[in-house]
């Protein structure tokens, strides 16, 4: 065997195994969600008698579907203010010089390392005292603190790769400095928008912590924290069918969203790595 053949068969083998290990939880998970909870405990992957019980009992309770709205706005909200003062922001760093313009990503990125659990307990007591505790706003304005650093190192990159005389060359045409932004540089940096509103998204989407911590009802309680209050059909009865199924349904969005951007994502953050 070639040394060219053996070292394709070991990428292969190595693709494979990876693989497998990603997408075997993913499966186990959508087995469970279709298992009554009689046959739950069936080792088998594929159910013998597979079921939309599941289904039908979290789309029947205001539980899951008030958590599901909430989860959809609380992640379209955060998308969009984020990517938006980010666009701002990784603008002004790429394009204008103004003194301690060198530290402003670094100390973003600093505050987007912190982990969530360090800031509840104060962000608790504090919005319990400006009654923003168990409201989306409450929610959105925790996830816009990690989400806008991660978004402005993104679009930072794209906008550096933009040259500057595409500018000048519209504002010559008689464009102002807002037009040539908005005409020029914002449609050319729109892989970059792209893949920070999906980084964004996937943030806010899946957030336990403050999710968990920042809200006490079903009035603003997103799909993750949801999870943890599902209870079974009988006392002792445990929910792990309703909640498989409650995960793959949030599960969808994600893996619909990587299928159809995949290609522009992976060239967006491939650029974005190389231009930093």
């Amino acid at each position: 065997m070639s040394p060219e053949r053996r070292e394709r068969l070991l990428w292969g083998a190595a693709s494979a195994a990876v693989l497998a290990y990603t997408l075997l939880p993913m499966l186990w998970i959508l087995s469970l969600s279709f298992k009554s909870p009689e046959t739950v405990t069936d080792r088998r992957l594929w159910p013998s008698d597979p079921t939309l019980a599941n289904y039908r009992g979290i789309f029947g309770t205001s539980l899951f579907t008030r958590a599901l709205l909430n989860s959809v706005a609380v992640a379209l909200l955060t998308t969009f203010f984020a990517v938006l003062f980010a666009t701002l922001a990784a603008y002004a760093l790429t394009r204008l010089e103004f003194r301690g313009k060198s530290l402003v990503l670094p100390l973003t990125l600093a505050v987007a390392v912190l982990p969530p659990v360090s800031v509840v307990g104060p962000l608790f007591e504090l919005w319990r005292t400006v009654r923003l505790y168990d409201t989306w706003p409450g929610l959105v304005i925790p996830y816009l603190s990690f989400s806008v650093p991660l978004a402005m190192w993104t679009l930072t990159a794209f906008f550096r790769g933009i040259p500057w005389e595409m500018e000048q060359a519209a504002q010559a045409d008689g464009a102002t400095p807002w037009q040539a932004f908005r005409r020029v540089v914002v449609p050319l940096a729109r892989p970059g928008v792209l893949t920070a509103s999906i980084l964004v998204f996937f943030f806010a989407w899946s957030d336990f912590v403050f999710a968990i911590s920042l809200t006490s009802s079903e009035r603003s309680r997103t799909v993750p924290a949801a999870l943890a209050f599902f209870t079974g059909e009988a006392r002792f009865s445990q929910p792990v069918a309703s909640i498989a199924a409650a995960s793959v349904v949030v599960t969808v969005p994600v893996v619909v969203a990587v299928l159809v951007f995949r290609r522009r994502l992976v060239a967006a953050l491939t650029a974005g790595v190389v231009k930093v």
